[in-house]
């Protein structure tokens, strides 16, 4: 009875250790994605401001970079992923959310603050939601990710050809914001699972390889979360904001 207690405390020390992680681990990808969004909003505005920052930042060649470079941050964060140390991964992480800065400070343009913060609160009521059901709900979210995640490449490719080709009309404009809003939501959901999920089965193998990789994870996962984040927040003002 003794060796019983003794195992069964053991083992609530361990699960009460990997939900203190666990948490830990969340409040980290959670700090550095709110941190990105501070950056990202406040350099939108003041590129925003500053006519002469649009002039450089915002017409050609420069406005390429800031328009594709986002894309081929993540495409390097994905397929080098453990090849790259974590400051390389923190220089990707940032340089998005600067680039994603200055493509943004358009939104600060076309709507008025009152409309941006509207539609911040919006965006910020769904996502919460959203990340909280991927964290709680015990059911497996992984193929319905990798579905959003297919259609939400298929979204990039559409958008590409459009912008080389001219454009796809308001019509076209709103079907595809509304496409990327209903993608993104569900890939807010299934991203906080999967965050969650690589914890867990990254601690369950231990060791320092674990917590290198763990450091490594908590900066993607913030960069996932800051992509839907951001892709629905344009998504709900180019839909459902007044224009100025």
């Amino acid at each position: 009875m003794a060796e019983y207690n003794t195992v069964h405390s053991g083992a609530q020390t361990y699960d009460a250790a990997i939900d203190q992680g666990l948490r830990a681990h969340m409040n980290k990808v959670y700090g550095l994605m709110s941190a990105a969004l501070l950056a990202t909003f406040a350099l939108a505005y003041i590129v925003a401001q500053s006519p002469g920052a649009q002039q450089v930042l915002l017409v050609p060649p420069i406005v390429y970079a800031v328009i594709f470079g986002p894309l081929a941050f993540v495409l390097v964060a994905n397929f080098a992923f453990e090849r790259l140390s974590v400051a390389s991964i923190n220089l990707i992480f940032w340089a998005y959310a600067g680039l994603t800065g200055v493509s943004l400070s358009v939104i600060f343009i076309m709507f008025s603050m009152s409309s941006v913060i509207m539609g911040l609160l919006y965006t910020a009521i769904a996502f919460l939601g959203l990340s909280l059901t991927g964290y709680l709900t015990k059911r497996n979210l992984g193929p319905i990710g990798q579905v959003a995640t297919m259609m939400a490449w298929g979204i990039v490719a559409v958008a590409m050809f459009s912008f080389f080709t001219g454009g796809m009309g308001a019509a076209g404009a709103w079907w595809m914001n509304l496409a990327i809003l209903g993608v993104f939501a569900v890939l807010t959901a299934t991203s906080t699972q999967d965050i969650k999920n690589t914890y867990l089965g990254a601690r369950q193998h231990g060791g320092q390889e674990a917590e290198l990789f763990l450091e490594k994870a908590a900066i993607i996962g913030a960069l996932q979360l800051y992509i839907s984040f951001i892709a629905m927040f344009r998504s709900i003002m180019f839909l459902f904001m007044p224009r100025d």
